[in-house]
């Protein structure tokens, strides 16, 4: 048993520390309290009261520290209350692990000595005791909203999925790289930038504001070095932050935001990148509810109801593939009048992209070949007509809509520099020009949105809501 090894590891520890005068308790975590199997002597837990229970010959405590969802209870001496041990304060106990006669947990920490480490103004805290306040109310407190179980379950699961996604491209022999985050490139082509520049003082004293002697921005994207390494490794991944300077505060985006992304060498078909991120979705997926059960049921039965359903579905089945042309066919059958009309040549809309997942029966559905004048010129041309289309493909899944994208690259320099001539980009992107010169060869890749994927399989609606810290309103950065 996980739990009981480590109990048993802290003791040993304890027990052969040099300690002439007394044993040192050994330091347990929450979760591994909970998962232990036997009783133990001198156990120190560490963390932050949930709830203060006084009775007349008993004094229970629930404390967290953020290990896992469920609280340790603590049975003490109504003698070691003090004014300080209030909800929300920290506090260092140590006793000894007993076995619980509570159904509801397998073992409880008989307290000997409970010390208040940081006092909590339970008048000032905003959070309350058994009250569920709605995400958008625990919005307001960003340096405070770790506290609740809502969102600690949330970094619990970003966690794991951090970890599962990478796990998933080691295990498939994929080298990871960092990516800048500054950098002249703007791979998506949509002029929504951060511009970095030196302060204020340095223009004022008239030297160059381009610190690298040219325009730098924070990066929207990995992908561009990514093709720069797929030229020496066949499989390179990146996770790490972007940013998009869209100004806009609706529920679906951020200014801030974390994308995976990844290429792939001698890669020829578009369903190679297709099966990956099927794949992917998967495997993380399925880590990720086997890891953190608790916690994805917390959102399940509070936040979406029926996304536990939706998940199932999308793990079971197999994704369904259909062109772009497909797409637009089947929402101008519609019965549903849509906002934006559905016309080939046009981007798919969020409300276009949420009915053809459930056109398809609430199964992700693979959009493939869009429009030529719609993608970057870094795609590849499928050379076909009367309707000109790229390699392209978008994952659209429930209740979120596009949650990857990608495509094939064009690797043929006889087609890729007269688009960036005819673009006004040959000059800028010469470097990129180069690598279809010296040894090209065919690959692709996508990225995936990690918080669009976080919202995916809790159900939350809000993307602000899957992040640490919150940017709305703008009073409230950190």
């Amino acid at each position: 048993m996980f739990g009981a090894r480590c109990l048993l590891l802290a003791l040993r520890r304890c027990s052969s520390a040099p300690c002439p005068k007394h044993t040192q308790a050994a330091r347990l975590r929450v979760c591994e309290a909970l998962e232990a199997q036997e009783v133990a002597g001198d156990i120190k837990v560490q963390g932050w009261v949930r709830s203060v229970r006084s009775q007349k010959e008993v004094l229970f405590l629930h404390i967290n520290d953020g290990s896992s969802l469920e609280s340790l209870q603590i049975v003490a001496d109504p003698s070691l209350e003090n004014r300080d041990l209030t909800f929300g304060s920290a506090v260092e106990v140590q006793g000894k692990l007993v076995k619980s006669l509570h159904r509801m947990q397998n073992v409880e920490l008989k307290a000997e000595n409970i010390r208040v480490v940081g006092p909590c103004d339970t008048l000032t805290f905003p959070f309350k005791p058994r009250e569920r306040q709605p995400l958008e109310y625990s919005r307001q407190f960003p340096h405070l909203r770790c506290r609740t179980n809502a969102l600690s379950s949330l970094l619990r699961v970003r966690s794991e999925a951090t970890a599962a996604i990478h796990s998933f491209f080691k295990d498939n022999g994929y080298v990871h790289v960092h990516t800048p985050i500054i950098t002249s490139n703007d791979c998506e082509g949509a002029g929504e930038l951060f511009h970095v520049r030196t302060s204020d003082k340095v223009q004022e004293r008239g030297e160059n504001s381009h610190f690298f002697n040219v325009p730098a921005f924070l990066t929207v994207s990995g992908q561009l070095h990514l093709e720069v390494m797929a030229g020496a490794f066949t499989q390179v991944f990146t996770f790490g932050p972007t940013f998009r300077a869209e100004n806009s505060q609706s529920r679906r985006h951020l200014a801030e935001f974390y994308m995976v992304e990844a290429e792939m060498s001698f890669t020829e078909s578009l369903q190679d990148i297709i099966q990956v991120m099927e794949d992917l979705f998967k495997k993380a997926t399925s880590i990720v509810l086997s890891k953190c059960p608790q916690d994805v049921e917390l959102f399940h039965k509070y936040v979406s109801p029926a996304q536990k359903g939706r998940l199932e579905q999308m793990l079971k089945n197999k994704f369904i593939t259909i062109s772009y042309t497909e797409a637009v066919d089947i929402l101008k059958r519609a019965p549903q009048t849509f906002i934006f009309q559905p016309k080939w040549g046009s981007n798919l809309q969020t409300e276009h992209e949420k009915y053809l997942v459930k056109h398809c029966g609430e199964v992700p559905v693979f959009v493939v070949n869009y429009p030529y004048d719609l993608k970057p010129f870094y795609m590849r041309d499928n050379e076909d007509g009367p309707q000109h289309t790229v390699a392209a493909v978008d994952l659209l899944v429930p209740g979120i809509g596009e949650l990857c994208g990608g495509s094939l690259r064009e690797e043929r320099l006889h087609f890729l520099q007269p688009r960036l001539e005819r673009l006004g980009l040959a000059d800028a992107y010469q470097w990129y020009l180069d690598l279809r010169q010296f040894g090209s060869a065919p690959h692709g890749g996508f990225g995936m949105g990690f918080e669009r994927y976080l919202q995916c399989i809790l159900g939350v609606d809000n993307i602000k809501d899957v992040i640490p810290f919150p940017r709305f309103p703008h009073s409230c950065l950190l």
